[in-house]
């Protein structure tokens, strides 16, 4: 497809590079001609210099062709007014990054209706949404959900006196039984979907599909469950900071934020009344051991630099703070966190990618099954995704015993109204059912897909 995007900075550089993977033609505008030149000294892509609510430039762009337009440079008025004139030019879809919470309440849904917006993102709500999730199951590394909540997956470490390790998958569902489904398993480097006779060892990540119901069970008598986070500290006080404490404090949970900017300390108390600000480095260790570090339920650190976020995080670790979560965005960062034991990351450039990599992949395949959700899982190796099944004779009507899978995937999970079913080898798909597909080493674009 065709896709130009506006706006090349963090979140605009990972979405090109989700994107370019994937094999679409790519034209970058942007006003900053260096980000421009990083770009294509990384990437076979076209660029243009300008502003992207200008029409000339928006010409250059050929923005009259493309099957997607992505505005996400540093102003919402911007992206907005730029979506505005990319659609009168012939833009086919249009897609906004808009956050300011001013802009983020009830006027939004007018907003996307009068600009004819499909989709607008906001990374940092993103990432708010995904840290509360994490912070109410603090068991997990990453809990990603499907259909409105009804099936979840959820990515768990095996510790070494964990009662899984040694055990082999089939042996597991008759010891502990129950609807759920052990669905991938990465060990070092090497991502599997594993079959009944896989044995399970300490430090695995194994992703565990079921109903937030039957998942709590199962940790429950795995002896691995702990409570929910009734009390937070976030260092850092910026937008990410100030969605995911608005959802913590409706939830009756004590929010402390420590930031070292007196007039941001300012607004934040202002606009977030019940949560505890203090002014200060958040580096300090006394200060942080003063605001409660030690008897803290989880540490979530959202300051602007990655380094500075894993070395919060080893910190508050090392004081056996239940759940410590970073903020990390480059990869080797990343990876160096998971060698120090921070394996809880949030990525919101990796969050709003992963939305792109699924819509544009929707769009392409607009005839076949729809996708709804995709993420990526085990750090990108592995790809949980929920289509729409459509009455397709290739994979409906057929018990999945009977269905030649490709290898490496799996159904993970039916969703059929409002019933959620882990499916065995009787079960089949209907037509109307939301179906989550696991699969390694795969790119996936249609339900059919899954059919040798």
């Amino acid at each position: 497809m065709n896709i130009v995007i506006a706006g090349c900075g963090k979140v605009g550089r990972t979405i090109i590079a989700s994107l370019t993977a994937e094999g679409h033609s790519i034209t970058a505008i942007d006003t900053n001609p260096k980000p421009l030149e990083a770009i294509t000294d990384m990437f076979d892509i076209i660029t243009v210099e300008g502003n992207a609510a200008d029409s000339d430039a928006l010409e250059e762009a050929s923005v009259e062709k493309a099957d997607l337009f992505v505005a996400m440079t540093d102003s919402d008025e911007i992206n907005m007014l730029s979506c505005f004139v990319a659609k009168k030019m012939g833009a086919s879809n249009i897609v906004a990054r808009i956050r300011n919470p001013e802009y983020n309440d009830r006027s939004l849904g007018l907003l996307r209706q009068f600009l004819e917006l499909e989709m607008a993102i906001n990374p940092e709500l993103l990432a708010a949404r995904e840290l509360y999730n994490m912070l109410k199951l603090p068991t997990a590394v990453n809990v990603e959900s499907f259909s409105r909540r009804n099936l979840e997956i959820a990515e768990i470490r095996l510790k070494a006196d964990s009662l899984l390790c040694g055990m082999r998958l089939m042996d597991m569902r008759k010891k502990y039984p129950g609807q759920y489904l052990v669905g991938i398993v990465k060990r070092d480097d090497k991502v599997f979907v594993p079959d009944g006779t896989f044995t399970l060892a300490a430090n695995d990540k194994i992703g565990i599909t079921a109903s937030p119901t039957e998942l709590m069970k199962l940790l429950k008598s795995l002896n691995v469950t702990q409570k929910q986070a009734k009390s937070v500290i976030i260092v850092g006080a910026g937008r990410t900071t100030y969605y995911l404490a608005k959802l913590l404090l409706g939830g009756n949970t004590r929010v402390t934020i420590v930031e070292r900017d007196l007039q941001r300390c300012r607004e934040m108390s202002e606009s977030l009344s019940g949560a505890t600000i203090i002014h200060g480095d958040g580096a300090d260790l006394d200060l942080l051991l003063e605001a409660g570090l030690e008897h803290t339920d989880a540490f979530v650190s959202l300051t602007g630099m990655d380094e500075e976020n894993i070395l919060l995080a080893y910190s508050a670790a090392s004081k056996n703070v239940p759940k410590v979560i970073s903020k990390v965005n480059r990869d080797e960062f990343e990876l160096i966190a998971e060698k120090m034991g921070l394996d809880t990351i949030i990525s919101p450039r990796k969050l709003v990618a992963d939305i792109f990599v699924g819509y544009a992949r929707a769009l392409k395949n607009s005839l076949g099954s729809k996708i709804e959700t995709l993420y990526k899982l085990m750090g990108g190796a592995a790809e949980a995704l929920e289509f729409e099944a459509q009455n397709d004779t290739k994979y409906t009507h057929v018990a999945l015993k009977d269905l030649k899978l490709k290898p490496n995937t799996l159904v993970a999970g039916i969703i059929r109204g409002r019933k959620t079913i882990i499916p065995m080898g009787d079960d089949c798909i209907l037509p109307g059912d939301k179906v989550v597909i696991l699969t390694a080493g795969k790119k996936m674009t249609d339900l059919a897909d899954i059919v040798r």
